[in-house]
């Protein structure tokens, strides 16, 4: 009886580090929430060369996020971060709402878990490069008849870096959670009767993300 009951402890506790440890050749989908919180620092708006003396601002927005992790070995994994489009209202400071943007910030990342076989918890960091595409930019109704117009923000590039773990429920299921910085740059350019219009701004957000995933 024993004997019995050692075996089944071990059954339990080798199936358990199966459930719990990445292998070579794992893939991982990931689904759930994503928020993209900006850090944003701006230069002033300049328009027809003048410094009309404020700065812009970005608000919060979230959306569906997806990832898709392949792993190179038991501890590293190339990880694809994609998402539903992020909207974000675009402000001038102490003056009020001034248009919104439309991007998508597809990333990838070179991830390092740490594997402990003997937890459910795994965590990990990650570096990667990330290219957020800008689109659908435009001004409020208010602020195009006031003469605002062709508002255009340019695509960037940055570096990456994350931190993250996967709590694992079952061989297959998991829950996620992740906090990533992204380095993005941008430069708006835009009309105001006829007049040219720049701004620079560094948003450099902040991306939590809550998802469920499944291990292949």
């Amino acid at each position: 009886m024993k004997k019995l009951a050692a075996y089944l402890a071990v059954a339990v506790a080798l199936s358990a580090t199966q459930a719990q440890a990445y292998t070579t050749g794992d893939m991982i989908l990931r689904a759930g929430v994503t928020t993209v919180a900006p850090d944003e620092s701006s230069g002033n708006v300049f328009i027809g060369g003048a410094d009309v003396g404020v700065g812009v601002n970005v608000d919060n927005n979230s959306q569906l996020g997806l990832n898709f992790a392949y792993f190179l070995s038991p501890n590293w994994a190339i990880e694809v971060l994609a998402a539903t489009p992020f909207e974000h209202d675009i402000g001038l400071n102490t003056v009020g709402a001034l248009g919104s943007t439309k991007h998508l910030p597809p990333t990838i990342s070179a991830n390092y878990h740490f594997l402990d076989a003997d937890s459910a918890f795994q965590p990990y960091v990650g570096l990667g490069i990330n290219y957020t595409i800008f689109f659908s930019e435009e001004f409020t109704a208010a602020n195009q008849e006031a003469g605002f117009d062709d508002l255009e923000l340019d695509d960037s590039v940055g570096l990456s870096a994350q931190i993250g773990f996967d709590y694992m429920l079952d061989d297959n299921w998991f829950v996620n959670a992740s906090a990533r910085y992204i380095d993005i740059s941008t430069e708006a350019t835009f009309t105001n009767d006829g007049s040219a219009g720049t701004v620079d701004v560094d948003i450099d957000p902040f991306v939590y993300s809550l998802t469920v995933g499944y291990k292949f």
